[in-house]
């Protein structure tokens, strides 16, 4: 009986990993191809049109970068896709709360979420988001993660990328954020849709505070 169920779980392993293979042609493609759409925008496009102007990594102001790592991913150099401390960190979340409530997700998961999934909480899509994220670790540079990621990341209603995000906060272009600016889109991005309606927070005050004072000290990938 052992046996039987460690090979019946090997095949529905195997059967899952080969189901996400489908998306490596895709990811493949996005060495050299910048993406027109994504998973979210097509959903965000049910509403109502997008904002979404591509901007190269060297476009794009070093001090967001070093924000958005502080905000989202602080060992992104490091991962090769997840944070094993950010995921237990997740788990104990949602073992307290008795549901999904946290993902512990890296810049590298959340791209693959936005590029490809839903903003659903389970465990069988953070399963589907890793195998994702590992195939974008093992064919991207580190410098063209976190370009796609900042050209595709969700900022406020039907917004997406650093430049429609610049350009709507801040009436800038994403080149030339101060880094009081790059501080707080950085903090927006946990929950922007909310705060684009909401507006600027005592929370978001503080917090870009505290992530502007640790810029410096922030390495990212080099043009």
């Amino acid at each position: 009986m052992k046996r039987f169920f460690l090979i019946a779980l090997t095949l529905v392993i195997a059967v899952g990993v080969a189901s996400q293979l489908r998306y490596l042609i895709p990811v493949l493609e996005l060495r050299d191809h910048n993406p027109d759409d994504t998973a979210f925008m097509e959903r965000a496009r049910e509403h109502g049109a997008v904002r979404y102007e591509w901007r190269d990594y060297e476009q794009i102001a070093d001090d967001l970068k070093r924000a958005v790592l502080i905000s989202e991913d602080a060992r992104f150099m490091e991962h090769i896709g997840f944070d094993w401390r950010g995921i237990r960190h997740a788990i104990e979340r949602n073992e307290e709360a008795g549901r999904p409530v946290a993902g512990g997700s890296t810049v590298t998961q959340q791209l693959a979420k936005n590029l490809f999934l839903s903003s659903e909480k389970s465990y069988a899509r953070k399963i589907q988001e890793a195998l994702i994220a590992l195939m974008l670790e093992a064919t991207l540079s580190k410098k063209r993660i976190l370009e796609l990621y900042l050209n595709t990341a969700q900022w406020g209603n039907r917004l997406f990328g650093a430049q429609a995000a610049a350009r709507h906060y801040f009436d800038v272009d994403a080149q030339t954020l101060s880094p009081a600016q790059a501080a707080q889109l950085a903090v927006l991005l946990p929950r922007p849709s909310y705060y684009d309606v909401r507006g600027t927070t005592v929370y978001v005050e503080q917090r870009t505070l505290w992530i502007q004072k640790q810029l410096p000290l922030v390495r990212i990938p080099p043009p």
